[in-house]
């Protein structure tokens, strides 16, 4: 993600939401898997990260250093130190 906002060609950059959306929602779509994954609604996967910090509130330099605060799969909490 922090790649993709500050791709070295500036005209190659994108913002934030469209680098999210490149790993979620447009990931899911073109493994042809996005009636399972890509978004957090009722009858997908659930798979979800849950960050420590907003990445739409420090600087795209740190993006990288956001802590994973929590990790579900399929719906179901997973423990972060396996």
């Amino acid at each position: 993600i922090k790649a993709a906002v500050l791709h070295p060609n500036r005209e190659e950059r994108v913002n934030l939401r469209q680098a999210l959306e490149m790993f979620t929602v447009s990931a899911a779509y073109s493994a042809f898997e996005e009636k399972e994954k890509g978004s957090l609604v009722p009858g997908k996967l659930a798979d979800l990260t849950v960050l420590a910090e907003d990445p739409y509130t420090v600087t795209p330099e740190k993006i990288d250093a956001i802590k994973i605060a929590d990790v579900f799969v399929a719906g179901r909490h997973t423990r972060l130190d396996q």
